[in-house]
């Protein structure tokens, strides 16, 4: 007699691994995926996937995820149970801040959190049981300079513009290869296609960026730029603008700060800029003089001009350049969301923070705290620094600085040296390996699923819930529920009231992330308003709605949506407007004396089916040709005497790896290309898959040191290195390894 087979059904699901939110229909047969494509009827991404997005199921059946907390030991890894792991985590916690101060214990959070609504609405209450002035997260190695400028310029850090890529006409990229990231801080799905739609209605798009990317290859035009030189570039198209008149249109009634602007801007001119830019001054005025001609045209920059010294000072000016061309708050200009669960004006209670700057600083370095967060350059040195206030205990959730921050061969050591160490992660990697507790929260199909962040950056106001596929294994927690548990064991260890301690932890147990979440959406400016005999949307409606819902496009909504005082516009802030001097020291009138011939400027990359540094494991999206190559041009290969396939020796002032050489005219001349997050070489990770394709880690020559003087973001784009065949080294310099107990 044939066995039963196990029961099949069909799940409507928003992929999660990336920005882009692309729906999907994923078949199930018992507890086994069988089946994950686009889901057609997702008003959103309309059946665009990615190759990430089979991911899901190999994440979910990975043999390598711990299904249950373990403990380091001298012998292994030691299976607990989850009572003896909180309960040992929050003793050993507590113990460090009575005995050294509550800063003694450190946080960093990862880049996953943000795509967790449970992680992102409880883990709060964790931190604030911890009372540490030394928070860290993925925030200061990427988009921080947009928070800044937002922060300073429209009152709120979360008030980030979006390109209206759906109706615009001309669209200058910076520094951003959406073909491969899927958009970033631009929730754009089935980004080629929208970028190609720009093409076939009239419009033009153009990028700027070291290196030919992936959009670059489907652009009308792509300018190579010097690393590093992007925001006198900028200068020089405002200074342009501003000479033919700006166009401020409705904005003006409520905009501070243009004249001011206008003087800054005057001695930038495109000459100036050429001299250390490359890119000729007649096309400057050109492409200035395109996009203010333009019906409609929008300014966008990423990654790629927020990781260098002066990030914060090209998202301002990227605002500005959008203001002055008559393109901010206007359709197929710079938009903003009114998403459904409104973090910037909803309730008060569910609203994130405005933002902050400068209440604190770190101890070693003296360097300013962003909302309430230190940058994470100085995590290393605020762990290996003796004296008052030494970071001696960590938590990490959902993150891998090792090699995700610069001078990772720091970190190594420094996490190495921490008295205890707590990590909520699925994988023992190059982070988690030094952890003395590895608490592992539950699978994506294991857990619903909301867009709470990437609903604020999308190009079009939608919303959407996914309920888990499957059951979490007995006793299993999510993450929420971990923070939820640390935190109330800490508050116990420290004797907090009733009222204080147990039952608001009873309340938020019960409530938990999808009573948050219902709140929040009939709160919010599509909701119910807590009145059920009222339409509009609450979590059951959107269970109800499986493929999500469509609330239309991006509508204006300046001046109301500022929050600024009174509501008004500040289009030269104090803290940027002082920065300019920077910029004009860094890059004189005169031409610059270049570094020697041997010296070469060090740039990031990544590939569609990259997600930073925790999809490496997964066989299908690390299989073919090997990625973690050093991008050169064929000029400098020549000089260098590098050949194709042959590995190279790159140095910088903290370090060095050895990567294959790619040679290619993909990258200009004086630049060379490492991909991010790999490095999976180091001994004690138990992750079969990315060891067996480990590469070498950009962050183990990327230089902490190097900073963004405004907020404290990674200046990793452009990194002075230098790079020799290995063959031709008297001695074979061999990398550090740290030790492990």
């Amino acid at each position: 007699m044939s066995p039963t087979p196990s029961p099949s059904a069909v799940h409507f699901r928003t992929c999660n691994l990336c920005e882009a939110m692309c729906g999907l229909r994923i078949e199930t047969a018992g507890d086994r995926v069988t089946s994950i494509r686009g889901d057609d009827e997702d008003p959103f991404s309309q059946g665009h996937i990615c190759p990430k997005a089979v991911a899901l199921q190999d994440l979910h059946e990975d043999p390598d995820r711990l299904r249950n907390p373990v403990r380091r030991t001298a012998s292994g890894w030691q299976p607990l149970s989850w009572k003896e792991a909180l309960d040992e985590t929050a003793k050993r916690l507590h113990a460090v801040q009575q005995k050294h101060g509550r800063d003694a214990v450190g946080v960093y959070v990862g880049n996953p959190t943000v795509h967790n609504h449970g992680a992102m609405l409880l883990l709060p209450f964790l931190l604030k049981a911890l009372r540490t002035r030394n928070k860290f997260s993925a925030t200061s190695v990427d988009q921080l300079p947009h928070h800044v400028a937002s922060y300073l310029m429209f009152g709120h850090q979360l008030l980030i513009p979006i390109p209206d890529i759906d109706r615009t006409h001309f669209m200058l990229i910076l520094g951003a290869n959406p073909l491969a990231s899927n958009g970033s801080l631009m929730t754009a799905p089935g980004t080629r296609g929208r970028l190609k739609a720009i093409q076939q209605r009239g419009g033009k798009v153009v990028v700027v960026d070291p290196r030919r990317t992936e959009t670059a290859r489907i652009a009308d035009e792509h300018l190579f730029i010097r690393p590093g030189t992007d925001a006198l570039w900028l200068f020089s198209l405002l200074h342009v603008l501003l000479g033919a008149g700006p166009k401020l249109g409705r904005l003006a009634d409520f905009t501070d700060g243009l004249v001011h602007v206008k003087e800054l801007a005057r001695e930038f001119t495109p000459e100036r800029a050429a001299i250390h830019t490359g890119i000729p001054a007649d096309t400057t005025r050109r492409l200035a003089l395109e996009l203010a001609a333009s019906s409609s045209a929008v300014c966008y920059g990423r990654v790629g001009v927020s990781t260098q010294p002066f990030g914060a000072l090209c998202q301002w000016l990227i605002n500005v350049i959008n203001v002055v061309t008559g393109n901010m708050d206007r359709e197929g200009g710079a938009m903003f969301t009114l998403p459904a669960f409104d973090l910037i004006k909803g309730p008060r209670p569910l609203t994130a923070g405005r933002g902050s700057m400068g209440r604190f600083k770190s101890r070693v370095r003296g360097l300013a705290e962003f909302s309430g967060e230190l940058p994470v350059s100085v995590l290393g040195e605020e762990i290996l620094t003796p004296g008052e206030g030494q970071i001696r205990a960590l938590v990490t959730s959902a993150g891998n600085p090792v090699v995700s921050t610069p001078n990772g061969r720091q970190l190594d050591q420094a996490f190495g040296s921490l008295d205890f160490m707590v990590s909520i992660d699925p994988y023992i990697n190059e982070t988690t390996r030094h952890a003395h507790i590895i608490l592992p929260p539950v699978t994506q199909l294991e857990r619903g699923h909301y867009d709470l962040i990437f609903n604020t950056f999308a190009v079009r106001n939608t919303v959407k819930y996914s309920a888990p596929l499957f059951t979490p294994p007995p006793g299993a927690l999510q993450d929420w529920e971990i923070f939820l548990e640390l935190k109330h064991r800490l508050d116990s260890l420290r004797g907090e009231p009733l009222t204080r301690g147990e039952l608001p932890y009873r309340a938020l147990k019960a409530l938990g992330p999808e009573g948050i979440l219902d709140l929040g959406l009939r709160g919010g400016p599509y909701g119910m308003r807590l009145k059920p005999w009222r339409r509009g949307l609450s979590l059951a409606s959107l269970k109800a709605a499986p493929h999500g819902v469509d609330l239309g496009p991006l509508k204006p909504c300046f001046p109301e949506r500022l929050a600024t005082r009174g509501h008004r516009l500040q289009l030269a802030p104090e803290p940027l407007v002082a920065d300019v001097d920077r910029l004009r020291q860094a890059f004189p009138a005169t031409p610059p004396a270049f570094a020697s011939e041997d010296a070469l400027l060090l740039i990031g990359r990544r590939h569609v089916r990259d997600n930073n540094s925790w999809m490496h494991n997964v066989p299908r999206l690390v299989s073919g040709k090997p990625r973690c190559t050093l991008m050169v041009h064929p000029e400098d290969a020549r000089r260098l005497g590098l050949e194709e396939g042959q590995e190279a020796l790159v140095t910088s002032r903290v370090g060095e790896v050895k990567a294959p050489v790619n040679v290619t005219d993909e990258v200009m001349p004086g630049v060379v290309s490492l991909p991010h997050g790999y490095g999976h070489g180091r001994q004690g990770i138990q992750m079969q898959v990315a060891g067996a394709h480990a590469g070498v880690s950009i962050n183990d020559v990327t230089d902490d040191q190097v900073l963004d003087a405004i907020g404290g973001n990674a200046a990793f784009s452009g990194i002075q290195v230098r790079v020799q065949p290995v063959q031709s080294m008297s001695t074979t310099v061999q990398p550090r390894q740290s030790a492990i107990e």
